[in-house]
């Protein structure tokens, strides 16, 4: 017997549910400069039902740079605003929620 997700109702292998999330996420992306001059971006907004640590692993390997997922927020190495942007809008992101 296949396991039915609590929110949408639907067995797992069809949940919808990090789908309509996407569709509904007000994102901030931001350039900081930490200690020593170092440029990072932040990727800020992403609820708890999309899969960040996936979508982390994806930006780093998209951009080849370094990065983590600390406290919800996506920390990558140096100045990628744009392209940020534009691999969360290939994910399925809106582009009209994305504060870039």
């Amino acid at each position: 017997m296949e396991e039915i997700c609590p929110k949408c109702g639907l067995p797992k292998n069809l949940c919808i549910c990090e789908q309509i999330a996407k569709e509904q996420q007000k994102i901030k992306i931001r350039v900081d400069n930490r200690r020593f001059r170092k440029t990072v971006t932040l990727v800020t907004g992403l609820g708890s039902d999309v899969d960040a640590e996936g979508l982390t692993k994806q930006l780093k390997k998209s951009l080849a740079c370094g990065g983590s997922l600390k406290n919800g927020e996506i920390v990558l190495q140096g100045k990628h605003k744009e392209k940020v942007k534009q691999l969360l809008m290939k994910q399925g992101f809106k582009e009209e929620l994305i504060d870039a």
